[in-house]
């Protein structure tokens, strides 16, 4: 899984200062991206055809205790072999398990972005209407949200998945998003 430098470093340190220099190289393209490797939780995403966010349910990796649902908010994702390709739009919502509280996180993550032009106003409009329909389906127990915690988890005997070769060269950049 790649991750930039800078939000690679940001995990490893708790540095804030690192985090909002990954903002500004990011708005400058001049971000890389570097090796990260998942651990602690488990998750299973759920990414929704044509929409501006994918939910994703963290359990603990020891004890598959839920944690919590996460809508991250990005550009509508793209298959390709070995994998999907999306661009996180820096926004999410985290929800608690039985999904009675909610609250938005990085939000000034976003609107540092906006301030620095990587997110114009008709992404944000995309994004305003994609966090509308995603409360909507949270208040009214829909989409992702409607048949409760997921229960279902791979067989712990299935062989661990390979990715095909070339699933780690990048993907063709994702253009602007212009309805």
């Amino acid at each position: 899984m790649g991750d930039t430098v800078a939000q690679v470093e940001a995990l490893r340190t708790g540095g804030d200062a690192v985090r909002k220099q990954g903002l500004d190289d990011l708005a400058a393209g001049t971000w890389t991206l570097g090796p990260h490797h998942w651990e602690r939780t488990a998750v299973l995403s759920h990414y929704l055809a044509g929409e501006w966010f994918s939910v994703h349910c963290f359990r603990d990796a020891g004890t598959g205790e839920p944690i919590c649902w996460y809508v991250n908010f990005e550009l509508p994702h793209r298959r390709r072999d070995g994998g999907i390709d999306t661009m996180d739009l820096a926004l999410d919502l985290v929800v608690i398990p039985d999904l009675a509280g909610h609250h938005f996180k990085d939000c000034d993550e976003y609107s540092r972005l906006r301030r620095l032009g990587v997110f114009d106003d008709c992404l944000d409009r995309q994004v305003q209407q994609a966090r509308s329909r995603a409360i909507t389906m949270l208040d009214n127990s829909t989409g992702p949200f409607g048949a409760g915690w997921p229960t279902w988890a791979p067989d712990p005997a299935w062989p661990l998945p390979l990715l095909p070769d070339g699933a780690d060269r990048a993907a063709e950049p994702l253009a602007p998003y212009r309805p």
